[in-house]
């Protein structure tokens, strides 16, 4: 029976895998179809949740122009079809004996290893964080049970400091966390409250986006909005109790007091099993040590990664994954082969919203900016809010799932 007619199986009876791919996010799907298109005998995935979430929709919910259903799909819709799905956690990986434990107790032994299992919150990293998201007075449209409630909250809001939080890296498209401060903005001038709120924007660095030409145009939209930000900056703790912020800054800590909402994006790391399976580099948010070019680990030349928690030297985001999935699908076949690999240029893509219908699309590389060929080719586009909205979730359900990239 032809790949594309039999439907993906579950379960934890999986003892052995040609190839075996950890994770179910945008990376692991669209890699594990890509494969599965071009041949690849056996694919099977490791993956503990139910649900598949569409990430980069969280933050138009936090926007009020969508809603979680949206984001959401049945874990076993979006597995690939002829893919056995091992619906378990990953506890420990054994490189040398080439073996995956699960948290079940499972062993499964593999031929080539895919980690993409995505990050994960470190509220450890910001005290008092997780207490404030319970008392509904912090949130942010990156945790998936906060984002609906992130909206309501702005809205409500008609005087008082406002705080918004763009995570240090590594984190899971950490740009785009300016999204919900840019249209919340927009939301409190067209309801005539602007000029009453305190806005702060937290940035890990100097610049936005370290992209030229993108963050002039950033910078005049804060301005436009007579944000205040802080930059070289992060959050450091919370107290849930006082309503207070404390950020890390280079000439000390800056607390906030009294806030009305913070929309503080926690800090990210690696799942810790990468860590204690040796698979870590220098990164102290435990990335696995890749080249960033082949993605192929340095230690281990049949473990492989992509995605948020892999060493890639770049910012992670879904344009990029859409360029790392090519790649690495060439090179798992090449180096069965002994063929020539190809080379991850460090592709990335950061859209930002500066307004309830108008969006930035940057596009950089390692080498630096990408940009459109348009007079103005960062300029905030309605096109490009409308692209990113509406055109790219169809797009990312029924191409880039399905390894059409």
């Amino acid at each position: 029976m032809p790949t594309s007619l039999r439907a993906p199986r579950s379960g934890t009876s999986v003892t052995r895998a040609e190839v075996l791919v950890v994770g179910a996010g945008n990376a692991g799907i669209s890699l594990a179809a890509k494969l599965l298109r071009d041949g690849a005998p056996d694919v099977a995935i490791i993956e503990p949740s139910p649900v598949h979430r569409y990430r980069p929709l969280l933050n138009y919910v936090g926007a009020g122009q969508a809603t979680p259903a949206e984001v959401e799909r049945p874990m076993s819709s979006v597995i690939p079809a002829g893919c056995r799905w091992v619906q378990d956690a990953v506890e420990t990986v054994d490189a040398e004996a080439r073996t995956v434990r699960t948290r079940r107790g499972a062993s499964i032994s593999y031929t080539t290893l895919v980690l993409c299992p995505g990050m994960r919150e470190d509220w450890a990293a910001t005290p008092g964080l997780q207490d404030a998201y319970s008392a509904g007075w912090a949130g942010s449209t990156y945790v998936p049970s906060s984002a609906p409630l992130v909206w309501p909250a702005l809205t409500r809001i008609r005087k008082g400091p406002v705080v918004f939080t763009v995570p240090p890296e590594p984190a899971p498209c950490g740009p785009t966390a300016l999204k919900p401060a840019l249209m919340a903005c927009d939301h409190w001038r067209r309801s005539g409250v602007l000029s009453d709120l305190d806005v702060t924007v937290v940035l890990p660095e100097t610049q936005p986006l370290a992209v030229a030409g993108a963050d002039e145009h950033l910078e005049a939209v804060f301005a436009s909005y007579g944000v205040t930000v802080v930059r070289q900056s992060r959050l450091e703790g919370v107290d849930p109790v006082l309503r207070s912020v404390d950020l890390a800054t280079p000439t000390g800590t800056r607390r906030l007091e009294q806030v009305a909402y913070a929309h503080a994006v926690p800090h990210y790391s690696a799942p810790d099993w990468i860590t204690r399976s040796g698979l870590g580099g220098a990164s102290p948010a435990g990335l696995v040590d890749i080249d960033p070019a082949t993605l192929r680990s340095r230690r281990h030349d049949d473990v492989w990664a992509i995605g948020d928690a892999a060493a890639i030297d770049t910012r992670s985001s879904g344009g990029a994954l859409r360029k790392q999935v090519k790649v690495l699908a060439h090179n798992i076949a090449a180096a069965s082969s002994g063929r020539r690999m190809h080379s991850y240029d460090g592709y990335t893509v950061m859209p930002v919203t500066t307004s309830r219908h108008q969006l930035m699309l940057v596009q950089a590389d390692r080498k630096g900016p990408r940009p459109l060929a348009l007079p103005d080719p960062f300029a905030p586009r309605r096109s490009a809010w409308w692209f990113d909205r509406h055109v790219l979730p169809q797009i990312y359900f029924r191409r880039l799932l399905r390894g059409k990239v």
